[in-house]
């Protein structure tokens, strides 16, 4: 089966950076979108940052400027390069990525197991 490994996540203080990584493996033919999703305690998981197989990105507007997404296409693994963090941050960041396999017909979508961020001095 396809799986998505994130890693990276832990406690930073505000203002501080860390860089989060998705591994995908499992007979991967290619894949095409990959995203960062990330979800507060109580509240929605919302989307945080795309980037496409040719390598366009987009933000959610709450990111804009401190975040940035990229990808490594030889390695199937996607980063969140996240700066000047607040405690707004905090979340579980889970990926997501539109993977063609061996394992079935076309696209499909798969999820990591989540990673956790804390913000807080």
């Amino acid at each position: 089966q396809v799986q998505l490994v994130e890693s990276g996540g832990g406690l930073v203080q505000p203002g501080g950076s860390l860089r989060l990584s998705c591994a995908a493996s499992g007979r991967i033919l290619s894949i095409n979108a990959m995203r960062w999703y990330r979800q507060a305690p109580g509240k929605q998981r919302e989307l945080v940052a795309t980037i496409t197989s040719g390598g366009s990105t987009n933000y959610a507007e709450f990111v804009k400027g401190r975040f940035a997404i990229s990808r490594d296409n030889a390695k199937n693994t996607v980063y969140l390069q996240m700066n000047s963090l607040s405690p707004e941050d905090t979340a579980v960041y889970y990926c997501w990525g539109l993977v063609s396999s061996s394992w079935a017909v076309g696209y499909n979508d798969y999820w990591g197991q989540g990673t956790q961020v804390t913000v807080s001095s």
